[in-house]
């Protein structure tokens, strides 16, 4: 599997496909492990050895280290792009665009799950859990790892869940869409809140030191408050930012004081926490129903071979 994509940065860790002459007048043997160390003029790449000799090869002439032995052995995983491709069976746009906050300027993100085939998960090379692609700014999670991370009330699995702009939406995506009240519960105070305010200690440092945080991640921070109070307060999880769009706005923009936005997150917390106690939402997900469901999948995938 040669490194092909991305460029490289410098630190990745990777291994020579072929033997190559090193800065000591000898040869760096194929196999040889190092760390990309920078670029050369004509494409290569600069390789620091774990000997620390250096070397220089093209892009074909190394792997990734995680890959390099699942290479060796004829293992390699099925196409992700394929997957993506031919078995989503539910994507919707997510975002600024999901959220009623774009504008002229903003991406169109899209997230999806797709379905591997039963019988790849018996094989030592075992399908992806996420693809990134084939289409730019599309993300994808096969369905087990989707209802994983969801069942913990990850907050942008359960907006793919209930954005209101569905891209892609099959017979099994449509089971999927009834199983949305399975996946909220209480979890969700935890998840929202807790990443909440881990991130504005960050934004608070940045505040210090540059005279002023990011305010757009500010804003979405905001804006996930105002989610996790309706979602612990009614059991609806609602994406669109409906009356508070202008107000996120201007704090995207940098026109409320800190000390103000500061206030609103305070009261926003402590709204979440008043919603906690009377909260509608049972303590932890539906966890026996949505696996009942995965397995359902997975035997109809092996009867469709």
């Amino acid at each position: 599997m040669a490194i092909d994509g991305p460029q490289l940065p410098v630190g990745t860790q990777v291994v020579l496909r072929a033997a190559r002459p090193d800065d000591a007048g000898g040869t760096a043997q194929r196999g040889a492990t190092g760390r990309i160390d920078g670029a050369t003029a004509d494409g290569r790449y600069e390789v620091r050895l774990a000997d620390g000799r250096s070397t220089t090869a093209r892009r074909d002439q190394l792997s990734l280290r995680t890959a390099y032995q699942d290479e060796a052995i004829g293992v390699e995983a099925p196409d992700g792009d394929r997957l993506v491709r031919e078995r989503t069976i539910y994507a919707a746009v997510v975002g600024s665009r999901a959220f009623g906050l774009d504008t002229d300027t903003s991406d169109t993100d899209t997230r999806g799950v797709y379905v591997a085939p039963t019988e790849a998960f018996w094989s030592l090379a075992k399908p992806p859990t996420h693809v990134e692609g084939p289409e730019p700014e599309w993300f994808s999670r096969e369905v087990e790892r989707f209802c994983e991370l969801a069942l913990k009330a990850n907050p942008n699995l359960l907006e793919v869940l209930h954005s209101p702009l569905v891209v892609t939406r099959t017979p099994l995506g449509d089971e999927l869409l009834e199983l949305r009240p399975a996946f909220l519960s209480q979890l969700a105070y935890q998840t929202y809140s807790g990443y909440v305010l881990s991130q504005f200690k960050k934004l608070e440092a940045d505040f210090r030191r540059d005279g002023a945080p990011k305010w757009k991640h500010v804003m979405h921070l905001i804006r996930l408050l105002l989610s996790a109070r309706t979602l612990l307060a009614e059991g609806v999880l609602v994406v669109d930012v409906g009356p508070h769009r202008d107000r996120l706005l201007a704090v995207k923009a940098g026109a409320l004081p800190w000390d103000e936005v500061e206030r609103w997150r305070l009261d926003l917390h402590e709204q979440l926490d008043d919603a906690l106690r009377t909260s509608v939402l049972p303590p932890t997900p539906e966890v026996g129903k949505v696996d009942a469901w995965l397995g359902s999948v997975r035997r109809r995938s092996i009867a469709e071979a």
